[in-house]
């Protein structure tokens, strides 16, 4: 059985893998290996370098709220689940960073303090029960969903590389989301999704610029 001194030390490693540049490893290549950078502007570098800062901040969060809700999953299985869409996240996270150091820019300055508030709210919602934590992961997915599509319609024309990353994403993320209410997550009500798509939007705000 792995003692609690072991389990906070691999949420250390993995937060540190998720919050120091370069310090993360893809399972898989990136999408956007294969398609040819193209000449962008200096208005278009600067809409794809915000876009995808806001997708990176996503990943840390999603990194940190899987950690916690695995910290304190009651059932093995929804623990398993946990840590393998954590494992799948962290391509997204290191292919959004990717990019973001290929446009000249870089990763929000507030990720450390969004890694600490996702992790505290994965762990509080797997105390509860792991119906809410998988239902939360289900709504937290689909306002992902919701965002990359916007993100994709948005992109700059010529922003092929951007927009492939964000296309497997996107089907990442609906799996994600599929998994978690077939586990049996609770389905949350509209009133509280329009809750957490505005957090989402405050979040963005912050995080295009900075």
């Amino acid at each position: 059985m792995i003692s609690f001194l072991d389990k906070a030390v691999l949420h250390f490693d993995r937060a540190l893998q998720t919050l120091v540049p370069h310090a993360a490893q893809a399972r898989r290549l990136s999408p956007a290996n294969h398609v040819d950078e193209a000449e962008l502007n200096q208005d278009e570098r600067k809409h794809s370098s915000g876009l995808m800062r806001i997708n990176h901040t996503g990943e840390v969060c999603a990194q940190a709220l899987y950690a916690g809700q695995a910290t304190t999953a009651k059932l093995a299985t929804v623990r398993k689940e946990m840590e393998h869409a954590a494992d799948e996240e962290i391509d997204h996270l290191v292919w959004c960073e990717q990019r973001l150091y290929e446009l000249g820019s870089k990763p929000s300055i507030f990720n450390p303090l969004f890694y600490g508030a996702s992790f505290v709210i994965g762990a509080g919602a797997g105390l509860i029960s792991d119906k809410l934590s998988l239902g939360f992961v289900a709504a937290t997915e689909d306002q992902v969903c919701i965002h990359l599509q916007q993100h994709m319609a948005t992109l700059p024309s010529l922003d092929e590389k951007s927009k492939a990353i964000l296309t497997q994403m996107h089907i990442d993320e609906a799996k994600h989301k599929a998994m978690a209410l077939e586990a049996g997550g609770y389905e949350f009500p509209r009133p509280i999704m329009t809750i957490m798509t505005q957090v989402s939007k405050v979040m963005t705000t912050t995080t295009y610029r900075v």
